[in-house]
């Protein structure tokens, strides 16, 4: 008898639908992989054939755009239009509005199509279905309107040097940004700026306190540096990321940590044991994902961040995450700041650095509105705001008594490590759960302790509130000796080291 068709609903080409069932993958995973190995190659001829310098912005843009539609429209099915309203949409706003509120009609916009698009494919369509959707690339597509709207606002308004805007972009280029072959299926996302010096083969942006040696540099300036070695170590980390996921992720099922079984049977520190490794084997999926998009923008060119001290160059510009800093987290902070790093600048710049009060729970929900309609997603990021409360108090009063010799701070970083793993893993089990009652049954399996524990910590060790840290630190700059006119040289040098490290 004939086996049911593993994912019917997908809306994509039915091209590979042999394969998918040879491979027992459901179809619309099968066409995102396959999609994106093809990017990969037409990124290296992109990067040959179509070089800024053999042909013009305006080719790059329009090739970009259409094959990145393309992809979209073999994965998606007729889905892929939502890509091109949301962006058509926004694109109206930024030219019918002025400056002063644009990026806040884009950001209400963008979201708010995605959040519906979001609900519908979740509450009407197929709850629980939790594979490739036309929602990723919405996110991405998202993240590129608001990002580029908040530029366009903050140079107007600000004078923002760093990064300038020469004009606002055409319909051609913003389609091309949001679009492109290179990141419409899974990102990442990138500075507008970067983006058209890719396109336009101008100098990429260079890091200020990013140190260069001059000399291993000038053997490299007249060539463009290339991305091949780069791309091969990428594939190699996406290869043995997705042999760990498929080889160890059915041993270790996240769903086991709330079978009625396991909880009466399992003594509780074999029940912490399993959650960590229940947890560990789900990451690879992300790390193939994330390294494959990243070296497909580095094959086309695109990724180039200067070069290191010894001159081998870097392609780190819009990488999404450093697996072994991730590993190893001996803080919550730490571990966000390596995990999808390129959404956490991204809610940096659009919420943190904007809100003057409570800017962490600000950043949290707004995270879970942009990452969709699940309930597990906010229970997660709800949870998300006490534990980064606690561990912001840990490290502010705690830490300075270890930093005497290295034995107290090895002692400490292993403490925190496990503490960090077990608080990580703990909170995003409703992200994978999806569901509040299995999500609930979870919590209560622990007595909510890591809720308990971490509000009890950021209660009895308060650290002051982000504005009232960055008065005093402006206070600290302001309040500075008055030098002698004979001491005019070393107070020159004094100031700039401050400015310096201020900065």
């Amino acid at each position: 008898m004939a086996t049911e068709t593993v994912s019917p609903a997908c809306t994509g080409s039915s091209l590979l639908q042999p394969i998918s069932e040879i491979i027992n993958l459901p179809l619309d995973q099968v066409n995102f992989v396959v999609c994106q190995l093809f990017a990969l190659l037409t990124a290296f001829w992109f990067r040959l054939y179509l070089h800024p310098s053999k042909t013009s912005p305006f080719i790059r843009h329009v090739v970009a755009t259409l094959l990145g539609f393309y992809f979209a429209l073999f994965c998606f099915g007729w889905y892929a239009l939502h890509f091109l309203v949301q962006s058509g949409l926004t694109y109206g706003i930024m030219i019918l509005t002025g400056v002063e509120h644009m990026h806040k009609y884009c950001l209400v916009v963008s979201l708010g199509y995605l959040g519906f698009c979001q609900i519908t494919r979740v509450y009407v369509f197929d709850y629980g279905m939790y594979s490739a959707d036309f929602t990723g690339p919405m996110m991405v597509i998202t993240q590129k309107i608001t990002s580029l709207a908040f530029e366009i606002h903050d140079d107007e308004t600000r004078k923002n040097k760093r990064r300038r805007l020469a004009r606002m972009p055409s319909l051609l280029e913003y389609f091309s940004y949001n679009c492109n072959f290179m990141g419409i299926l899974a990102g990442p996302t990138s500075s507008y700026n970067d983006y058209i010096a890719f396109i336009e083969g101008t100098p990429c942006r260079r890091h200020a306190d990013h140190q260069i040696n001059t000399k291993a540099v000038g053997r490299h300036k007249h060539t463009d540096p290339s991305p091949n070695i780069e791309v091969v170590r990428k594939l190699a980390t996406c290869f043995l990321s997705l042999m760990v996921f498929l080889s160890v992720c059915k041993v270790f099922p996240v769903e086991r940590n709330i079978s009625d079984d396991f909880i009466a049977t399992t003594p509780f520190y074999a029940q912490v044991v399993y959650l960590y490794l229940s947890m560990l084997t789900t990451r690879p999926k992300y790390y193939f994902v994330w390294t494959l998009a990243d070296a497909i923008n580095n094959a086309a060119g695109f990724g180039f961040n200067g070069y290191n001290s010894d001159g081998s160059p870097r392609w780190d510009l819009i990488s999404n995450l450093r697996i072994m800093d991730i590993e190893f987290a001996t803080s919550f902070k730490m571990f966000l700041d390596n995990w999808n790093i390129q959404t956490a600048h991204w809610l940096k710049r659009v919420c943190y650095e904007r809100c003057p009060y409570h800017p962490t729970a600000a950043t949290f929900i707004l995270s879970a509105m942009w990452h969709g309609a699940y309930p597990g997603y906010y229970l997660t990021f709800l949870t998300g705001i006490v534990v980064t409360l606690a561990a912001r108090a840990m490290r502010h009063n705690v830490r300075p008594y270890f930093l005497g010799s290295p034995s107290h701070k090895l002692v400490y970083d292993i403490i925190t490590w496990a503490g960090t793993q077990i608080a990580i893993c703990y909170t995003v089990v409703p992200f994978v759960l999806l569901s509040v009652g299995p999500s609930m049954k979870f919590y209560r399996s622990w007595y909510f302790s890591v809720h308990i524990g971490c509000v009890l910590l950021a209660v009895a060790l308060p650290v002051k509130p982000r504005h009232l840290r960055l008065k005093e630190q402006q206070k600290d700059l302001h309040q500075k000796p008055v030098a002698s006119p004979l001491d005019s040289t070393a107070s020159t040098d004094s100031n700039s080291n401050q400015k310096t490290k201020a900065s």
